[in-house]
């Protein structure tokens, strides 16, 4: 070693006592983030900051949705929202590894929210308790940069997959049942989860969807035998799919991931895309507006699509809306604007004379209604929603931002 200060070379100090191994830990260099994900960094490709920068949608919080959680919590996802409508059962707790028997009762959604936290502390998680398909406003699909299906029922995956497509966002769809089961990755350009549909699947779907006025009860046909294993497996194949897909990476877009839990055994299925699908209707473009559905009125978004668009616009909404029930023998008439998903056997009967009522529904404005002064929220359209504008050339959306709020955005 040369030493600058007399120009004369010394010895080297020994780095530790004869007999002794030196040793050096690497986490007092690093922060505590930084060798929390160390092994991560081994990876060539393997880039942390965006997967901390990265907002995921999660739907379900069921054996899926508890695998998707704790995977993303694991690989240190920094934004995740999880939606769920139901509430944790003890018949869960054999396949939910987020949950607790003192957690029996509580919100599904916003429990795996507290143990994801738990899991990765500097994770941002939000959790929305409600029902995707009435209650969800399509500015989250907006917000998200995946989304991960963890459901089982197909009206479910048929709005995921409308909203994802509409909104040019990937997907990635989960599906299981006893030991087996399939992992799908959608992407706005090519074969969508409609595409994939059968004759059979439809025909299952209309009869839940002719279910609309009875209650959910009475629409549960049973329930899906699941295991652990088999969540662990899909859900595993669904976050590896989400990461690579983070990191700019080729997926299995547009195919699927079968594995058989009985002989152990797995393929990829390849989907064509159908040219005659409904939900390969992408927007041009978003438009967000720093107002809540609780204060823009119809009329006037309305108003601002003709200005954008000119005066042959149509406003579209996202679902069915129930406007009024009418009853034709006692001319009883009751307006509602609420989902017409939400209801129920009730609403289909009147309370004067008990005969069936007339239920009238819109999804389209034209400017021509009665009630255009009504707000968004009035017409019972969810917090953080998209408020469509078509013309025969183009389509855009105008989002309902200052209610991201509402989901801790």
């Amino acid at each position: 070693m040369f030493d600058e200060t007399d120009g004369k070379t010394t010895p080297e100090k020994d780095p530790a006592p004869a007999g002794e191994k030196l040793t050096i830990d690497l986490t007092e260099l690093e922060s505590p983030e930084e060798s929390r994900f160390q092994r991560f960094s081994l990876i060539g490709w393997w880039d942390q900051e965006k997967l901390r920068n990265a907002k995921v949608l999660v739907v379900g919080a069921g054996a899926l949705g508890n695998e998707i959680v704790k995977n993303l919590a694991l690989l240190g996802i920094g934004n995740i929202l999880i939606a769920d409508l139901d509430r944790i059962e003890n018949s869960n707790l054999s396949r939910s590894v987020l949950y607790r028997k003192e957690d029996n009762g509580a919100s599904k959604a916003e429990t795996a929210a507290r143990s994801a936290k738990e899991i990765y502390p500097e994770m941002n998680v939000r959790a929305f308790h409600g029902n995707v398909l009435h209650d969800f406003g399509a500015g989250v699909y907006h917000w998200a940069d995946v989304v991960l299906g963890g459901l089982d029922n197909r009206e479910a995956r048929l709005s995921i997959n409308r909203n994802c497509l509409k909104l040019n966002k990937p997907w990635i769809d989960g599906a299981i049942e006893q030991i087996s089961g399939v992992a799908r990755v959608f992407e706005p350009d090519g074969p969508c989860y409609e595409c994939t549909m059968s004759e059979m699947d439809w025909v299952l779907l209309n009869k839940r969807r002719s279910c609309n006025l009875l209650t959910r009860s009475e629409m549960e046909l049973g329930k899906t035998p699941t295991t652990p294993t088999i969540s662990s497996i899909i859900a595993g194949v669904q976050c590896q799919e989400a990461v690579k897909l983070l990191h700019g990476m080729e997926t299995i877009a547009g195919k699927g991931f079968v594995f058989n839990g009985i002989s152990a055994d797995s393929y990829l299925i390849e989907y064509q895309r159908k040219e005659d699908c409904w939900s390969h209707d992408t927007a041009d473009r978003v438009i967000s507006l720093e107002r809540s559905v609780r204060d823009m009125t119809v009329r006037e978004l309305l108003e601002t699509a003709r200005k954008d668009l000119g005066t042959s616009v149509q406003l579209e909404f996202n679902q069915e809306i129930l406007e009024k029930m009418t009853c034709a023998p006692c001319g009883e008439e009751t307006e509602a604007f609420i989902p017409f998903g939400k209801a129920t056997a009730e609403n289909a009967i009147c309370p004067k004379c008990g005969k069936n009522r007339i239920l009238k529904t819109f999804f389209t404005v034209t400017g021509e209604e009665t009630w255009l002064d009504r707000t968004l929220k009035q017409c019972g359209l969810p917090f953080f929603d998209i408020v469509w504008a078509r013309t025969e050339s183009e389509l855009i959306g105008y989002e309902m931002s200052a209610d991201r709020v509402e989901y801790g955005l």
